[in-house]
């Protein structure tokens, strides 16, 4: 019999397997923040230009139309009763506060809308603003609305300024333009002189224009009164001879050379002007009166006037309107050299447009 066959041994088969990956050493991270992109340097600088660009615009379109907002009321509302003045300029006034702000919550809103379509559309909008309001303010009757606005914020001393300005509008539209015609043209030849010693002296060229002009009208002489020259120079503080002796470069100024007596003037305008604490009025009065009877400062201490309105009732009608001659022959030489014409005052929007332009030095109060 044939013995059963012995169970075959099944070969062990070894599966390779891949090599398990050596755990990576751990590394320490360290805790520092993330520093966050910084944005182009280019791109800063264009947004703070927009920003500006802005607020420029919109600051000069609110600061205008308040000044002729407030002109304009204090112009239709002027006066002292209550209820036909006072109280409709104070509710005029609510109202400009509520109106601001309603505008700078709209404009809020619509500066979103703009810059959702492009960033340079607001700072456009708001110089285009600016850019309407300059060119009504360019226009003649701001000037009315302005003037308003200056008496109102200027109180009795801005009053009596406009009074004493009317004074000298109306002498100009007194005065024959043929006549100050040939006074300006007589003017020519001194006018060279005068300009430099207005600038040395830090003085309104037109003012000492309008000194020679009411002075000898531009024909230099010696006069029964002890004047002498362009200027028609009497009495001078010796510590102005001597300031312009230094400037002229000589040791004894002549008053019969013209530029040597321009030079006089404009010390001696500029000592009174000082003196006078930069009181136009007051400053041609006292270089008027010279230093006769203790001076202009004396005779008011002794009067007690403060102003050129409280002085005028003291003196002669010679001294008291000199300022007044001075400045409407000084606004006739500043016409001739803005427009080139002598302009008559009351024909056509003249007044409105010689009262923009301004007496001469009267401008540095604006």
């Amino acid at each position: 019999m044939n013995k059963p066959a012995a169970p075959r041994k099944r070969a062990s088969v070894k599966l390779e397997t891949a090599p398990k990956p050596k755990p990576k050493p751990r590394t320490t991270r360290k805790t520092s923040k993330k520093e966050l992109p910084k944005p182009p340097v280019g791109s800063f600088k264009h947004r703070l230009l927009m920003i500006g660009l802005e607020v420029l615009g919109l600051a000069i379109t609110a600061v205008s139309a308040v000044m002729i907002l407030l002109g304009y009321s204090a112009g239709w509302f002027s006066g002292t009763r209550f209820f036909t003045s006072l109280l409709p300029f104070a509710i005029g006034v609510l109202a400009l506060i509520v109106a601001a702000a309603v505008l700078l919550i709209g404009w809020w809103k619509l500066r979103q809308w703009l810059q959702g379509r492009a960033a340079i559309l607001a700072p456009i909008l708001a110089l285009s603003f600016a850019l309407v309001i300059g060119w009504f303010v360019m226009q003649n009757h701001f000037a009315q609305a302005f003037g308003h606005f200056r008496m109102l914020v200027g109180g009795k001393q801005e009053a009596s300024r406009v009074t004493l300005a009317h004074q000298v509008y109306a002498a100009y539209r007194r005065y024959d333009t043929a006549q100050l015609l040939q006074m300006v043209n007589r003017a020519e030849t001194y006018n060279p002189a005068i300009v430099e010693a207005a600038k040395v002296f830090d003085i309104d060229p037109n003012l000492l224009q309008g000194i020679a002009a009411t002075e000898s009208s531009f024909l230099p002489r010696d006069s029964r009164d002890g004047g002498h020259g362009l200027f028609q120079i009497t009495q001078v503080p010796k510590a102005v001879m001597a300031q312009a002796g230094k400037q002229l470069e000589v040791s004894k100024p002549s008053l019969l050379d013209p530029r040597h007596n321009a030079f006089i003037a404009a010390a001696t305008l500029k000592y009174y002007l000082t003196e006078m604490h930069n009181d136009l009025f007051l400053g041609l009065l006292a270089y008027n009166i010279g230093p006769a009877n203790g001076g202009l400062r004396f005779i008011m201490q002794q009067y007690g006037a403060t102003d050129f309105v409280t002085i005028q009732p003291y003196l002669q009608q010679l001294p008291r309107d000199y300022p007044i001659r001075v400045l409407s022959h000084a606004l006739a030489f500043r016409l001739w050299k803005i427009e080139g014409k002598l302009p008559v005052y009351e024909e056509g929007d003249n007044a409105m447009r010689i009262q923009r332009i301004g007496i001469p030095g009267l401008q540095a109060e604006l």
